[in-house]
């Protein structure tokens, strides 16, 4: 039986997160390492053991020789949409729609990258669409609630006048196909879950033998949180039943819990009770884990490296505290390891 799980969220902006460093714009990745002549598992990775406070350096294409046997990797098999839009507002002009997060069959959290916008607007969108801005989305000074009109089912008009969202650091427009990892299988993250770019085929495999379990649940990603301190928004989240049981197999035999990505330790901690069982459970969660609240279902975490004023950087310090955290980070910038989702990525044992 599957739980459902109904958000709780709060309206307030969270506190300054735990690191405070400049990020040097030639540390941001602009684009996928195959176009710097790299496999998508020949990016950098940094594994530091927050216990030891131990840092060492490998490419990602190593990841099993620093997993056990009997440890389970989480994945997010959530599938990146092509979720930006050109629309025009009755000006004329021209700006760009992110669609964040749908909430039923035509009604979407967006958000319409311009600096004023109205209740009731209405935005024209490529092949005849239309959109309009019903009200703003909880408190936020981006966010909208929009009834979106176009004539046939979203993915498929997506699929045929929609792009990846990009930001102002990338090199070029990126295919989808740059934004998706191997094992993605279920459409509707407005943005990759990134972490799991670097996997390829033969990383799995090497996982399997080593005799690593492997196990997916699914979080919707909407888009990222561009204003300074700002928490993460509800998303739409499912863990089946065959993972939760793989967890706590997994724990009770004392293995370790390897989620790839802040996404999955969301969807997990929200599905988890006090003692950090989890069960299967679909719904949304606004969940924001501090080191305050702490984790109860992961042992260790590859995440990408987040910006200085991520809310996702209290996430990573309720896992492995601020000294160590700012230690990781300091020798990320030392050694030149690149940021975003293009970029290289860290392991947190």
């Amino acid at each position: 039986m599957i739980a459902t799980a109904e958000a709780t969220y709060t309206t307030k902006l969270i506190e300054p997160a735990p690191l405070a460093f400049e990020l040097p714009h030639d540390l941001e990745a602009g684009g996928p390492p195959e176009a710097r002549g790299l496999a998508r598992d020949e990016v950098r990775l940094m594994v530091s053991d927050r216990r030891t406070d131990r840092i060492e350096h490998a490419t990602f294409r190593d990841l099993a020789s620093f997993l056990r046997p009997g440890d389970l990797v989480v994945a997010n098999d959530s599938a990146t949409i092509p979720a930006a839009l050109k629309a025009t507002p009755a000006d004329g002009s021209a700006i760009d729609l992110h669609l964040s997060t749908q909430l039923n069959d035509q009604t979407w959290v967006v958000e319409p990258r311009k600096t004023a916008t109205h209740r009731d607007e209405r935005l024209s969108l490529p092949g005849g669409a239309s959109l309009r801005l019903l009200e703003t989305y909880r408190d936020s000074r981006r966010l909208w609630v929009a009834r979106l009109s176009t004539g046939q089912g979203t993915l498929d008009y997506l699929a045929r006048h929609g792009r990846p969202i990009q930001y102002t650091y990338a090199t070029q427009d990126w295919p989808l196909e740059a934004y998706q990892t191997v094992y993605a299988r279920r459409p509707g993250s407005a943005e990759m879950p990134s972490a799991g770019r670097p996997f390829s085929e033969h990383v799995i495999q090497s996982l399997h033998k080593k005799g690593v379990g492997w196990a997916t649940l699914t979080l919707h990603c909407g888009v990222a949180s561009l204003e300074t301190h700002e928490a993460p928004y509800e998303e739409r989240f499912e863990v089946p039943l065959e993972t939760a049981r793989a967890v706590n197999e997994t724990r009770a035999a004392g293995g370790r819990i390897v989620a790839i990505g802040t996404t999955v330790v969301r969807a997990l901690e929200s599905a988890a009770a006090a003692d950090g069982t989890v069960a299967a459970t679909s719904g949304w969660t606004g969940l924001i884990i501090t080191p305050q609240r702490g984790v109860s279902t992961v042992d260790a975490l590859l995440t990408g490296l987040h910006e200085p004023t991520a809310s996702h950087l209290w996430m990573l310090e309720a896992i492995a505290g601020r000294k160590h955290l700012r230690a990781a980070y300091s020798e990320a910038l030392a050694e030149r390891y690149l940021w975003h989702e293009f970029g290289d990525v860290h392991l947190i044992v």
